[in-house]
């Protein structure tokens, strides 16, 4: 039979190759199905049917940073969640009892503040408004918020015992952090101190740290003149500067620095509008006097000489008010000159202005040096009806802008004489994080946890002081991620001052303690510290929650039988909710049957926001009561950011809504764009981001299709021992082995990025470009009990398990569908399997090595082929027999000692020692080898399609011997 006649009579081999079967669909349509595997996994209960079937295996227990229950999730939110379910899905495949209970932060004042909008806004007054009722409101605010937040954290895949979460509002949660502030009470760290804090007049409440947030603000600054009593130092004035002209009227003293070089200057001429005179001595800090006199438009002035901060010891200055019409003699007091280590001459005048009711700095030097402090700030920010010339006027004004106060002190600063110089400057200012509002510093009355003062609990193996223990904790009993988090949290826990508990709002657990009318804060018995009380109390918000504390006759409930009740009176500040997810680790790690044996979690999670606030709320929560921190391990993550690296706000109109992602791409794509950031910093994401972690997606389920339809009918008997396999698909058993272990790896460190990129390029480079390559010609066209096609399917059925397991705490919903496309069942899913062991001698260096080389050799021949298909030479690769010139002995051998030819996907292909001639194709970057386009000869086998000499020679009309020997096997 002539070649021809084969040709043209050959029939249509089509159905006698085995192309892949599956109904895995090429399209995802994650956004339709991801629902339905969501019903099923809680229909067949796949986290509770793990924690049962848990036997002897290590806990491991990632404590869920409660987000607050008020408003739908934004993309910070997913990030977040998402990589706790990377971590708690790949703890549980890495063998660990891998519990997640998720929770909500429920107190507070943000959804205080929206019940009275709401009350607001019916006209009705919170004040005349019972508070229990009022409270309850805010409860139901709050119930509200969780369910819909649960039902957008649990589409995202976020597994968890979501039908049994924790809240701060349950009954049992407020029971505990009652008595962990007990604890404080009875372990001598609680107390009250009149000290100023960050206050925000709008919310007329004191703020933690961490709710406290820095803007650009623009601020008056004067300069003010203080002049000596007794007319000494020349008759110079003294001048301060400060930003914040409105706590003049609470001026106690004026502080210098003794290592500061000051001057005596001579004021001798001054521009129009000066309030500057000429004649005037001033006394400044030599490094200031310039920049002092531009900005009291002073155009000529001399140094008459150095002043020694001796003659500032023992000084006494008039208060700028002293005297002033209508003062009432308010500030008739002596102002007193004092050394401080906080004065510098970077900045004003070198003289700092001292209102210890108003500033830290101040306040410590107040306490230091015996100063008064002073009352005239209200809580609402204005200051106090009764006080001469400003009472009743506004510091920050109900709508967060500036009150009336600055400019009028400025101006009786300018009738008295006082006011040398003033301006406006562009400064980072405290604003509170929920109305956004300016901050002030006010002296109040709060309760405070002492973090300096040794405690007596028996609990000292890591320090006797809050701030000891908790500096022990991060240096020697913690694991940070990234490293760098812990020189974050230490330098703000080392200069850190006392905690202030109380807050001046409803909506809370109540400091759950109280005070023996007419005693000082300082008189020993001033609390009533009694076990039995604390008892009550606890039994009784266990029965029925915090409200109790507001209803009448409580306060005589809990006493009777210890003292007498009207000896004491009852505090109704409620503890500051970081103080609330603070003692989150006692009611869930500790209480819940699904909590760690010692109390201890292994991971907290959060963004790096949280080292000031959550971590370290639970750090010195915990160092106070349990003697240490209650974490092993801290992840920190960044913020995300819009494509071009901008904040997300509503009014830049930059935000991205997770549930948007999920209603266009589904939730697998939102968590891929998670796995591929880095998320130890910030995380840019926008529409373009998404379609390109979409691609990446695609090529990865290409993958997973090819698997799933190649292994279609693959049964245990067509499973071979790698030692029976050729020396390809050993290789690819050696990269497994190395992936095992970094994956492993990757997933212990949370590295997620690392994990994918490995497990992305591999399945890219090494499967889909170059093992399924070469192996689709055996696949297709080998017959079934071949070694070849029996080896490549046992290795598909080997990387299945490997891959989809690898890949499910990232892509749950894909992976899920990939493992039921291959294994349905009713109730089986790839969440109920670990990770594969992989047998430590697929490890093959030598292997490796040699298969460098020849990837290394394909290259160049692949290179010089597409030349070829780019000029229209040939159409595929089988039209090719290139001769490849190998210069190398080792590299040359090892060729030989494989198939070649099938590597490079040619039909036929020649190997030789001999130097390449200059028209052989080269890489710089690979020498030693060359390759001579040649076209095969023969022709084209209508089975397999290489183009051989012998096709049309055997029994089977058209094919080549190798499809002639399958088709008369069949």
């Amino acid at each position: 039979m002539s070649a021809d006649t084969s040709q043209a009579d050959a029939p249509d081999y089509r159905d006698t190759v085995f192309l892949p079967q599956t109904e895995f669909p090429m399209r995802a349509g994650l956004p339709a199905r991801e629902p339905e595997w969501l019903a099923r996994w809680k229909r067949i209960g796949i986290y509770d049917r793990l924690r049962e079937r848990a036997g002897e295996r290590a806990p491991f227990i990632l404590h869920d940073g409660p987000p607050y229950a008020n408003g739908h999730l934004h993309i910070g939110h997913a990030l977040n969640k998402v990589l706790k379910d990377f971590i708690v899905r790949s703890q549980q495949m890495m063998g660990r009892d891998s519990r997640y209970v998720p929770g909500w932060d429920c107190h507070g004042l943000p959804i205080e503040w929206k019940i009275e909008e709401q009350y607001r806004a019916k006209g009705l007054d919170k004040d005349a408004v019972d508070m229990v009722e009022f409270r309850q409101e805010c409860r139901r605010f709050a119930d509200e918020w969780i369910d819909v937040q649960r039902e957008e954290f649990k589409r995202l895949g976020v597994t968890g015992k979501w039908d049994d979460p924790y809240l701060t509002m349950n009954y049992h949660a407020e029971a505990v952090i009652a008595a962990e502030f007990m604890k404080l009470l009875m372990n001598g760290s609680l107390y009250q101190g009149s000290k100023p804090v960050m206050w925000s007049p709008v919310e007329k409440t004191a703020l933690a740290e961490a709710e406290v947030e820095y803007h650009d603000h623009t601020s008056h600054t004067i300069w003010v003149r203080f002049k000596p009593v007794d007319g000494v130092l020349d008759g110079a004035s003294v001048v301060i500067w400060t930003t914040t002209p409105w706590t003049i009227p609470q001026n106690r003293a004026v502080a210098y620095h003794p290592d500061i070089a000051y001057g005596l200057y001579e004021i001798s001429e001054v521009a129009e509008n000066s309030t500057a005179t000429p004649g005037e001595k001033l006394i400044l800090a030599d490094a200031l006097a310039e920049s002092v006199m531009s900005a009291a438009k002073v155009e000529n002035h001399k140094r008459l000489r150095d002043v020694s901060a001796d003659e500032f010891k023992g000084l006494t200055l008039a208060h700028p008010f002293r005297a002033v019409e209508g003062a009432a003699g308010e500030w008739d007091y002596d102002v007193p000159m004092l050394p401080g280590d906080h004065v510098t001459d970077e900045a004003g005048t070198g003289f700092v202005h001292t209102a210890p009711s108003h500033g830290d700095d101040d306040y410590q030097l107040g306490l230091k040096h015996g100063l008064p402090m002073t009352y005239n700030v209200e809580p609402d920010g204005s200051y106090r009806a009764d006080l001469p010339i400003f009472g009743g006027q506004e510091i920050v004004a109900a709508d967060g802008k500036d009150g009336p106060a600055n400019v009028s002190v400025i101006k009786q600063l300018a009738y008295a004489g006082a006011l040398l110089a003033k301006g406006r400057i562009k400064h980072s200012y405290p604003h509170s994080w929920r109305s956004k509002a300016p901050l002030i510093f006010r002296n109040t009355a709060q309760w405070f946890a002492a973090i300096d003062k040794p405690l007596d609990d028996g609990m000292g193996e890591h320090g006797d002081t809050i701030r000891a223990r908790a500096l022990t904790s991060i240096d020697k009993l913690v694991r940070w991620t990234p490293q760098t988090g812990r020189n974050r949290i230490h330098s703000m826990v080392a200069s850190r001052p006392d905690w202030v508990l109380s807050r001046q709002r409803a909506w809370g657990v109540p400091l759950t303690c109280f005070v023996r009318k007419g005693a000082k804060p300082t008189d020993p018995d001033f609390l009533l510290r009694d076990q039995r009380v604390n008892d009550r109390i606890i039994a009784a918000f266990e029965a029925e929650g915090a409200d109790v504390w507001y209803r009448e006759g409580f306060k005589a409930q809990v006493l009777d039988g210890v003292v007498n009740p009207e000896e004491y009176d009852q505090v109704t500040d409620v503890l500051d909710v970081w103080f609330d997810s603070g003692s989150t680790h006692s009611f869930v790690i500790r209480d819940r049957a699904d909590g760690s044996p010692d109390g201890i979690a292994d991971l907290y999670l959060e963004g790096t926001d949280q080292h000031r606030g959550w971590f370290q709320s639970s750090l010195l929560q915990a160092s106070a009561t349990r003697g240490r921190a209650p974490y092993r391990g801290v992840l920190t993550h960044g913020f995300t950011l819009d494509a071009k690296g901008m904040k997300m706000s509503k009014s830049l109109g930059n935000t991205i809504v997770p549930a948007e992602i999920v209603k266009q791409y589904g939730a697998d794509i939102l968590r891929l764009w998670v796995a591929q950031v880095d998320y130890t910093a910030d995380s840019r994401i926008g529409p373009e981001i998404l379609k390109g972690t979409a691609d990446s997606y695609r090529r990865l389920r290409n993958t997973l299709r090819f698997m799933l339809g190649n292994l279609a009918g693959f049964s245990d008997a067509e499973k071979l021992e790698p030692s029976e396999m050729p020396e390809l698909e050993q290789w690819v058993l050696h990269r497994l082995a190395q992936l095992d272990h970094a994956v492993r790896k990757g997933y212990d460190a949370y590295d997620f990025q690392g994990v994918f990129q490995k497990l992305f390029q591999f399945c890219t480079i090494d499967l889909s470009s170059f093992y399924f390559d070469i192996r689709k010609d055996a696949l297709y066209c080998d017959a079934p009990g071949s070694t070849r096609r029996r080896a490549a399917r046992t290795v598909l059925d080997i990387l299945f398990h490997r891959l989809v397991t690898w890949l499910a705490p990232i892509l749950p919903f894909t992976m899920e569908d990939v493992w039921l496309s291959r294994f349905p069942s009713e109730d089986d899913s790839v969440h109920l399997h670990d990770f594969p062991a992989t047998p430590a001698d697929w490890l093959n260096e030598p292997l490796a090595a040699k298969w460098d080389q020849v990837r290394r050799a394909r290259r160049v021949v692949t290179a010089a082929l597409e030349i070829r298909r780019s000029d229209k030479t040939i159409g595929a690769s089988l039209e090719a027999a290139p001769v490849v010139h190998v210069e190398d002995e080792e590299a040359l051998a090892a060729l030989r000692s494989v198939n070649f030819t099938d590597i490079c996907i040619v039909s036929n292909l020649s190997l030789t020692a001999d130097p390449a001639p200059n028209e052989a194709f080269r890489m710089a970057e690979i020498p030693g080898i060359g390759a001579v386009f040649e076209l095969a000869e023969g022709e084209k086998c209508q089975r397999c399609w290489k183009i051989l000499p012998d096709v049309g020679s055997h029994a089977h009309p058209g094919v080549c011997a190798r499809c002639d020997e399958v088709l008369s096997g069949a």
